[in-house]
């Protein structure tokens, strides 16, 4: 039966450069004199080193652990002594270093002891749990940690597993040998998936241009006998790979801005991905080698299958890298990244390694105004306004290029790839996210900052009032005895404040009293002096007469 296919808008068909890589099964490439393993290799944390130098590791050893639950665990591709756990140089385009373990191979290739994992006893936790720390991550591209993809859907179950096959980018043919020579595994893979997931079918999305791919796949399907997996051969267009737009094309569902495909019951996973939990599962090895495309202006174009930490340049010797090389690029020509050096290492995003050279890339050519043509909106996979976004990126007016879904972008290139003023697009976006994120790291801090100041004010402030009510406990405490021997009720602290006020205020105007006395006395006369004040008591106050006249004489 034949599956009713669907379409996304936009994309273009640039020239697939596929069959110079094909033409060759895939190569196992040696170990080189040093290994560079990143501990960072994929999204989330960082694991953290488990390894010192001047130890031995094992093939398959565990040099990296996994900080927390969004992150996937790091192991040794060889065994060997580890040379240095320190930054390295990666293959980024920024040129920065990140923490990594040097491993210096043996030669002995011992491998720790493999143990397959009972998965079908097991609980579904305890698989992801399994995953996780055998650093299984999606290999397509986006390295996310593969064990928290495998959750069921919050929103509704997962009802469809969907195996991206399609590798739509030109001169990438890592998924297409793959999917020739272990079509059996990856399917037997995408059924632990789906007894994972708990879906209940298994769509495998391949391109009509890799017909090879096509009929390994639908004869292992066949093989298994499995009814809820189905080979589906999808048009040639790109960006028909990426996640959105493959699942578009099956199974007719758009993901809206703001959602993912398992808030409709759908999962998405590179065919390279469910090999690898395959491998991890039943035959205990965890991710420590992957295939790579190598590509463009090489002697010898093919697909190797690299140890993780292998140094760029080693592989490109091994493929022969033309002399008139002036680029190197890890990916595509359509959504690659420019590499700062042949000394960066292979990791587990690393799909293909593509030499660049004035006859095959020419220069681009200068960047002209925009003439608002539309030729990007037309193209753009994402339904997105790219010119608008080109002028509010260009003119710093982040908060605009937010309104018109920035961050629904992903980067395919279409836009600058039909742009006749040849403005690179993709390049205005990226600066735009990137200022975007520092500006919020930006804030977040400043936030942090102030709460923390705002904190430490209450707490000042918390502290004084426990000293001024401890200060009027003792205070009242003091007052107790006094108001006990002056008959006063011992359990009234207030009554005694107030008996205590009282004497201290006629104790204060008998001192006036009696210098106003001393005052109207003579100077050397006695009587004046005894007999010139008269005392009235009256209401427990002291009343001062005037002297009479005959005292004053």
């Amino acid at each position: 039966m034949l599956r009713k296919l669907f379409s996304f808008n936009g994309g273009v068909k640039p020239d697939p450069n596929k069959s110079a890589s094909t033409r060759e099964p895939i190569a196992r490439l040696p170990l080189p004199p040093q290994l560079v393993i990143p501990l960072h290799q994929n999204i989330g944390g960082t694991p953290r080193p488990l390894v010192r130098v001047g130890e031995r590791v094992r093939h398959g050893q565990r040099i990296g652990a996994a900080d927390g639950n969004v992150s996937s665990a790091v192991h040794a591709p060889a065994s060997g002594i580890v040379m240095a756990v320190e930054p390295r140089l990666m293959p980024h385009a920024s040129g920065l270093s990140a923490m990594a373990v040097v491993i210096e191979p043996d030669g002995q290739d011992e491998h720790v002891e493999r143990e397959p994992f009972d998965w079908k006893a097991a609980s579904a936790d305890e698989v992801r749990d399994y995953l996780r720390d055998a650093g299984v991550v999606g290999l397509g591209g986006a390295v996310f940690p593969s064990h928290l993809k495998l959750s069921p859907g919050r929103a509704m179950a997962t009802h469809t597993l969907v195996i991206n096959g399609a590798e739509c980018e030109p001169f990438i043919t890592c998924d297409d040998m793959l999917m020739r020579s272990e079509a059996h595994d990856i399917l037997h893979g995408a059924q632990i998936m789906k007894r994972l997931l708990g879906a209940r079918q298994v769509l495998v999305g391949i391109e009509d241009n890799k017909p090879e791919a096509a009929a390994a796949m639908r004869a292992a399907a066949a093989a298994l006998g499995d009814p809820s997996i189905e080979i589906v051969v999808v048009p040639t267009r790109y960006p028909a790979g990426g996640a959105k737009q493959l699942i578009r094309v099956l199974t007719g569902i758009e993901v809206p801005h703001g959602s993912r495909s398992t808030d409709y019951g759908v999962q998405c996973f590179n065919v390279a991905t469910a090999l690898a939990v395959l491998n991890a599962l039943e035959r205990g090895e965890p991710l420590v080698r992957r295939i790579v495309t190598v590509a463009g202006n090489v002697e010898r174009p093919r697909n190797f299958d690299v140890a993780i930490g292998t140094p760029i340049g080693f592989v490109f010797q091994h493929a022969g890298l033309k002399p008139d090389t002036d680029k190197l690029i890890m990916g595509g020509p359509m959504m690659g990244i420019p590499l700062p050096d042949m000394d960066a290492p292979v990791v587990k995003a690393t799909n293909c390694l593509l030499a660049s050279s004035p006859a095959l890339f020419p220069p681009p050519q200068p960047e002209l105004p925009c003439i608002r043509c539309g030729e990007c909106a037309r193209a753009c996979p994402a339904d997105l306004q790219p010119f608008e976004l080109y002028w509010h990126s260009r003119a710093r007016n982040f908060g605009r290029a937010q309104e018109y879904h920035l961050f629904d972008c992903i980067e395919c290139g279409c836009c600058a790839y039909v742009c006749p003023s040849h403005i690179p697009l993709v390049d205005y976006y990226r600066y735009a996210k990137s200022e975007i994120w520092a500006r919020e790291r930006d804030k977040d801090a400043a936030d942090s900052a102030r709460e923390r100041f705002e904190f430490r004010n209450w707490r000042a402030e918390r502290e004084r009032e426990e000293k001024a009510a401890k200060l009027a406990a003792r205070s009242a405490a003091a007052a107790r005895p006094a108001a006990a021997a002056t008959g006063a009720e011992a359990d009234d602290p207030k009554k005694a404040l107030i008996e205590a006020a009282l004497a201290r205020a006629r104790a204060q105007k008998d001192a006036a009293a009696a210098r106003a006395t001393d005052e109207l006395a003579p100077a050397g006369g006695q009587q004046a002096g005894t007999g010139g004040l008269q005392q009235a008591q009256a209401g427990g106050e002291l009343v001062q007469a005037a002297p009479s006249d005959k005292q004053v004489e």
